[in-house]
């Protein structure tokens, strides 16, 4: 079994972003527009339809890239070797461009402004330890259940955990270092002004060195084989010709 080419990867990659980031911000100004001034219901609102499409973009589109949409997600597939680094870094660019995508097509959705420049600023010590804790969790969630044979549970587990960490974490769990890019284009309820966006990342790459250590503590034997399944296994299956039967 071999993994698609490339390319089909990296659109695969590119349109999952692409819906990942119009999901977030989507949901984020319909829920503005439906429940103005109540920011509890706005972020309920934000958080189910994010877990909710996340888990259907993840079955879309993990059979043909494994559907990272995450450079944090990638870095770490390549460190456990179940994705090259050339690829990886091949992924990163991608899932950026597929997230600045989406946000202009959710703006475009809402009869916004393609491009609206995010003013909210987010960058505060709480909030960098939330995104720390919230990437780290992330990775743990993918990993450990790639290390344990449970991949086919990875979609509707990471939708879970997206959705409650957008409560227990002070910064509504961004977790991904392409929807932190996305989500300056769009001067919403997600998202988030230019010059916070610099630390998000860095303390979304520490939450994923983080988890990586911790998994290789706690799960030693993690093989490229079974990294190779994140998020969902994307081998294909060689094509068999039926032989007609012999008289």
């Amino acid at each position: 079994m071999n993994t698609p080419p490339i390319a089909r990867r990296l659109l695969a990659e590119l349109l999952g972003s692409a819906f990942l980031s119009a999901l977030v911000i989507g949901s984020g100004i319909a829920a503005q527009t439906l429940s103005p001034n109540n920011t509890g219901l706005e972020l309920f609102e934000n958080a189910a339809a994010t877990a909710a499409g996340l888990y259907t973009i993840i079955l879309m589109f993990g059979p043909v890239s494994g559907g990272h949409f995450n450079p944090v997600v990638s870095l770490a597939d390549a460190a456990f070797g179940g994705l090259s680094w050339r690829d990886a870094l091949a992924y990163i660019p991608t899932q950026s461009a597929g997230c600045v995508l989406g946000a202009v097509t959710a703006n475009g959705m809402f009869a916004l402004g393609a491009v609206t420049i995010s003013t909210h600023h987010r960058a505060s010590p709480a909030h960098l330890l939330s995104e720390t804790i919230a990437t780290a969790g992330l990775v743990l969630v993918i990993f450990s259940l790639a290390r344990t044979r449970r991949s086919h549970t990875t979609p509707v587990a990471v939708g879970a955990y997206i959705g409650a960490a957008y409560f227990f974490t002070s910064s509504a769990s961004f977790a991904n270092p392409a929807i932190s890019i996305g989500r300056i284009f769009s001067n919403t309820f997600a998202g988030i002004a230019p010059a916070s966006v610099p630390t998000f990342i860095l303390a979304q790459l520490a939450g994923g060195a983080l988890a990586v250590l911790t998994i290789k503590v706690l799960y030693p034997g993690v093989t490229p084989a079974d990294a190779a399944d994140v998020l969902l296994p994307h081998a294909e299956h060689p094509t068999t010709t039926s032989q007609p039967a012999s008289s």
